[in-house]
């Protein structure tokens, strides 16, 4: 809009200032309503950002999908069951079942699954016959003929899962002169080096603690809760990183920690109790500085470590503050928050995905409780695992870390008699394996997506199939359907106007690859 100026002689200048001044209030109507647009665009949550944001385009013309399915009352287990070619298909029906997929819109990136490695898994293994332990090993992390495990984890200093008690340093030994792991050097450390082969040394292995030693506790018990000793913050600090460095002659990288196992629960176990305002400040004051310090930066640093209950509340602790925030890489979460009578609490995650979408969100631990040996072929084992993978994953998840990796006929060995299910159990009596419906579960995601894949758009017009999809970097889109209910369910496989029929079969999971 220009600035008229009048002809008038005297009043000139008067007529200028005038209209001038009429201008800018013009302007200021006009522009104000554009700030305010350009201000809410600069302030609009990077999820948002994220899902507006198209990438690549895709097209489905032409692709078959390729079917692996594991189902009840079948004798499928990870089964390539068949292809079905798309056709078009621009306006699926309200009475046919479809699940939608749409490639072009990309989420967060894919790290890997795997499960830990506890002492007690690893006591396990070598008890069983060699032939079933190459069996074991291939089946977890060859890629081809298993399912192609990337993640670890295992415990520093002991936890239930360990047949006896144990730390790394004699008591009261502040300086930590006589650390040592010779205690994993017997079982954890060789299996370990064993599940790192199989994988082609692709293994991500992070450590955890359940509790330090006795002695730097107000309780002096390595057992039910107690704090960490403020005088003990910076030697506690420091034992992670020896850890580390230990771990690392042995030829064993240590891809990241987690500060605490649950840290709000006391537990007949190894366990040990922080609020958030001190997990906070243990981190920045402590554990942050001396990893730098060790040359340890590079290790990620996983917070909470606990149930989908509390997460919203620990990461709006933590990541309100820049000091610790800056040593953070994501959020550790189990799925035990069930305990007290109630469901799984997926929604949590997406308010933390939502206004932390800087921070991963990694499931460290989830298994079956009580363990019971004539339930083996229970299929609800595994979908709890399809159930919490799914709708994590689609609430913004990178990674997912089952439990004990193998426990044997009794649920451990376990010292305080916490027996609970693996996906896989080694009978020590027999040499006999056992596969429960987890492992495929957990198969039907681990060995199609490929780290670095990104999430991607996908839902269903049905509440009995849940779903989600991720793209490959090498451009395949890989897309899991659950069916946990009774009803065998057909549906189209819908992508931009080109559709693939399938059929998810009563409690089955499929994954469809194109």
């Amino acid at each position: 809009m220009g600035l008229r100026i009048h002809s008038c002689r005297g009043r000139r200048h008067l007529c200028m200032v005038i209209t001038i001044k009429t201008n800018i209030r013009m302007l200021k109507k006009i522009m104000a309503p554009l700030a305010l647009c350009w201000l809410i665009a600069c302030q609009q949550p990077e999820t948002e950002k994220r899902q507006s944001a198209s990438g690549k385009s895709f097209s489905a013309e032409g692709k078959t999908a390729t079917i692996y399915a594991t189902a009840d009352s079948t004798d499928w287990r990870l089964t390539k069951t068949g292809t079905s070619a798309f056709k078009d298909k621009p306006q699926p029906m309200e009475n046919e079942i479809s699940v939608f997929v749409d490639p072009t819109h990309t989420y967060q990136e894919f790290v890997g699954i795997g499960a830990a490695l506890t002492d007690a898994a690893a006591e396990t293994y070598y008890k069983l016959p060699k032939e079933r332990q190459q069996e074991l090993i291939k089946a977890y992390f060859d890629k081809d003929n298993g399912i192609g495990y990337t993640i670890g984890r295992t415990n520093i200093n002991s936890c239930d899962f360990s047949s006896d008690m144990y730390t790394y340093v004699k008591d009261g030994d502040k300086s930590l002169a006589s650390f040592s792991i010779e205690h994993d050097k017997k079982f954890k450390i060789p299996f370990i080096k064993e599940a790192m082969a199989a994988s082609g040394n692709k293994l991500n292995l992070f450590a955890s603690p359940w509790s330090p030693p006795a002695w730097m506790k107000d309780n002096n018990d390595m057992l039910h809760g107690g704090k960490l000793k403020p005088e003990f913050f910076e030697s506690w600090a420091l034992y992670f990183t020896k850890f580390i460095k230990a771990y690392q002659q042995e030829g064993i990288p240590v891809w990241g920690i987690s500060i605490q196992n649950e840290p709000m629960a006391r537990q007949k176990w190894e366990s040990c109790i922080y609020t958030a305002a001190e997990e906070r400040d243990f981190l920045k004051n402590h554990l942050g500085p001396v990893m730098e310090k060790e040359g340890l930066k590079d290790t990620k640093i996983i917070v909470w470590d606990h149930n989908r209950d509390m997460i919203y509340q620990r990461a709006l602790t933590y990541l309100s503050d820049p000091e610790a925030a800056k040593y953070i890489w994501g959020i550790g979460f189990h799925w035990y928050e069930d305990w007290s009578g109630g469901t799984p609490m997926y929604d949590n995650l997406r308010r933390v995905y939502e206004s932390f979408p800087d921070k991963k969100l990694f499931f460290t631990e989830g298994c079956a409780e009580s363990f019971d040996s004539t339930r083996y072929n229970a299929w609800v084992l595994g979908e709890e695992y399809g159930r919490s993978m799914i709708n994590d994953f689609n609430n913004g998840m990178v990674g997912f870390t089952d439990w004990n990796i193998l426990l044997d006929e009794t649920g451990g060995p376990n010292h305080v008699q916490n027996f609970c299910f693996a996906p896989v159990h080694g009978d020590t009596r027999t040499g006999k394996l056992t596969y429960t419906n987890a492992y495929y579960y957990i198969g039907h995601f681990s060995k199609f997506i490929q780290p670095g894949a990104k999430r991607i758009s996908c839902s269903s017009s049905r509440s009995q199939l849940k779903s989600t999809a991720f793209l490959n970097p090498d451009g395949k889109v890989v897309v899991v359907v659950m069916n946990d209910s009774n009803i065998s369910s057909p549906f189209f496989l819908w992508i931009n106007g080109k559709a693939a029929e399938c059929t998810a079969k009563p409690h089955s999971i499929s994954t469809l690859i194109l």
